[in-house]
This record gives structure tokens, sequence and C-alpha cells, in this order.
């Protein structure tokens, strides 16, 4: 069977190297120059490839039923498969990364196989249109057209895109639905007046996400404070909630390594312990600076104030469960990932064929499938490319 793979990214690439070991001949037609171009960043550039704690909370699906299958299949397959690239890992705290800690580890030893297996490469190849004649498909790129027995789209999604995207719309083009896309693993943005005084603090934090007096999801890790809003690796993993909810909120919680119950108690032996210094000069001793004028300021609180002197639930209160208000999410420019995509019921998850179109597979994010941040994108990028059976 002649193939064509749509998009040379992460699971363009293991797709290629699963159908080519099923005796195909497999060609990746590439719009940039280069393969993996997005894979280079992940991770900050260090390729957080996996992650040993896989469960199906870390992911997120209309159809979670569906995915767990694919999900049964293939997590312990991924690892094997990278080892067999010749793939050593740093493993850290249950995330693996490259023990080079560089993504060009990953994407070279994937290259190297593409090369070894004889897998086609076309970059700077643009795909404009794709249809079905007769048994055959005929694609029209900005440079060529060609003509193959069966087409595999894994351009990804509009998560960090600037240039065009058509993954989309050629699943339109063929009758698919698409799940209405929206920006996940993204900063939250808010409209309070008082962002420019924490701007620029990192933390550890708590952060709770309420809607309607009712707890969604807890999480606990650093918190990038900005100019519009909040960030950081626990606040993107809220965010795949935003539009599921309304009347949503962010509770804070600036010191989670105390029980709440017993915070003011300890505040006040701070203070017993402490009696010649301002209530400012003890809370600096476990809180940036920057948000404690920023609550002095919302309390109105002397900047020379004694703990006796003030309101002491409502600064405890602060501190243990400051409220943010997120009116939206930031934009797919800055998203890492996309929610929603190419349902999952209209995908024979065995296979990976779409169930309307004989001949066409989908892969990777532009399928409705996204994860937690930790591995859990390419994760599922690599899962649904093993996945892969050509028939």
């Amino acid at each position: 069977m002649k193939v064509f793979i749509i998009g040379g990214g992460a699971s363009g690439m293991v797709s290629a190297i699963n159908i080519r070991k099923q005796n195909n001949d497999v060609t990746i037609l590439e719009q940039n120059a280069k393969l993996g171009k997005k894979l280079l960043v992940t991770g900050n550039g260090h390729c957080n490839y996996w992650n040993d704690y896989q469960d199906l909370e870390k992911y997120h699906s209309n159809n979670v039923e569906l995915f767990n299958e694919i999900f049964i299949n293939q997590k312990d397959q991924v690892l094997n498969f990278f080892d067999s690239l010749g793939i050593v890992p740093k493993i850290k705290n249950g995330y693996y990364y490259p023990f080079s800690n560089q993504a060009t580890s990953i994407l070279n030893a994937l290259i190297n196989k593409i090369e070894n297996e004889n897998i086609k490469v076309k970059c700077n190849e643009q795909v404009k249109r794709i249809k079905k004649v007769d048994n055959k498909f005929i694609i029209n790129t900005n440079n060529n057209v060609y003509e193959c027995d069966k087409v595999v789209i894994s351009t990804g999604s509009l998560a960090s895109i600037k240039e065009e995207y058509l993954g989309y719309r050629f699943a339109k083009d063929f009758n698919h639905q698409i799940i209405k896309p929206e920006p996940s693993l993204v900063a939250l943005v808010g409209n309070d007046s008082y962002y420019h005084y924490w701007d620029g603090v990192r933390c550890e934090a708590k952060v709770s996400l309420i809607s309607n007096n009712k707890l969604i999801k807890e999480e606990f890790g650093e918190v990038q404070f900005t100019n519009y809003g909040i960030s950081g690796i626990c606040i993107f993993n809220l965010s795949t909630y935003f539009n599921e909810y309304s009347n949503l909120i962010l509770k804070i919680n600036f010191v989670p390594w105390f029980k709440e119950d017993n915070f003011k108690e300890w505040l006040n032996n701070q203070n017993n312990k402490l009696p010649n210094y301002s209530l400012k000069q003890i809370l600096e001793g476990f809180l940036n600076y920057k948000i404690v004028n920023l609550i002095f300021k919302l309390l109105k609180i002397k900047d020379n104030a004694k703990w006796e002197e003030i309101n002491q639930d409502k600064l405890v209160t602060y501190l243990t469960s400051f409220s943010f208000i997120p009116i939206k999410t930031k934009e797919f420019i800055n998203a890492q990932t996309t929610k929603g995509g190419i349902p999952l019921n209209e995908i024979d998850i065995n296979t990976m064929e779409s169930k309307i179109v004989k001949g066409l597979y989908f892969t990777g994010e532009i399928l409705d499938v996204n994860g937690d941040c930790g591995g859990y994108n390419l994760g599922f990028a690599w899962m649904s490319a093993l996945q892969i059976k050509i028939k």
C-alpha cells in the first residue's frame, strides 16, 4: 500500500514508522522546512516525552471510554518503542526525558529511524486539498499533486500555530464533525486592576477551581503571576475546565504547607516570638514581598501595622483562599495544546481509521483528546500513532 502522512510532527513521524513496519510504502508531507518543529520546544527544549503515572484522570475527551481502548492497548508499548530507537531515559519524579536532557535526542532518533526504514520525506509541502476518487486519494500541495491508497492526517491542532491551519478543514471535507476547539494548557486572564502589583512573582501554591460553590479540581505547584492574570503548570491543568463550568473562581492558598485551621494560631505564635516585628516583616519571612504589599493594599493595612491591630480572620482568608476570577483563557498561539477536535466515536479505535471514509486515518492532537502537563499530550501522540493498523 502507498500511504501518505500529512504532518511531520510527533504523531506523524511515529505513525510513519509504525506503518512502514506493516510493509507499506510511506511518505511524509511536512509544510515546514524540517520535521518535528514543535517537538524541539516541548518541555522547554528538554522534551518530557512520557510519565510513569499513567491514569485516565490525566487525559480529557468527550469519549473517555473510547480513549480507554487506545490507552489500554498502547500505554505499555510506548517505552518499548523508544527503547528500540536507542533512547536512554532520565526519569525525574516519574517524568521521562532523554538522558541528554535535549529534545534533539528524541527528534534525531525518530529521523534516524525514518531514514533507516526508507520512509520518504517531502518538506515545504503544504497540503491544500485532499479528495478521494474511486479508491485513491488525490493530494494537492503548494508544489505537487500526489496519489496514494491511504492517508493519515497528523496535522496537530491550533495550539501555538502562527501559520494557516487546515487540519480541521480536511476532516470536514470528508464529513467529519469537529468538537469546538478551545485553547488548553494555557494561562488564565482576569479583569481586576491590581495585577501590576504581583506581576513577575512565582511561588508554590495550592489552587482550587470552584464553580457555583462546588470544588471542581485542585492543583499544587508553581503559580506565575502576570499583568493579565495567572499562569504556571497548575493553572494550565485547570484551564482545560474553563468552558465546561460557569461562575468560576480560583482560590489560591499562598501557604499550602499549613493546614488552614492552624495557620491563624501559627501567625499568632510568630507574633509572640517576634514581638518587635511589624506584621509585614513577619509575612515577608515566608511570602514574596510583592504579594504582601498587594494584600496590604487590598485590605488597607498600614505598612507598620502589628498583628493585633488588624482583622486577623480576613488576612488569613486572603493568605489561604485568595479569590481570582478568570474571564477567559489566553489565545491559541499561547496554548500548549487544544481541547476538542474530531470526536473519537467517528474513528475505529482499534485501527484509527475513519468510520466515514475508508482508507483515511487520524492521529494526535487533531482528535478530541488532550492531556495534562507532564508528558501526557506527547503520550497520546505516541499512543494514537502506534495504534494505527493499515487494512
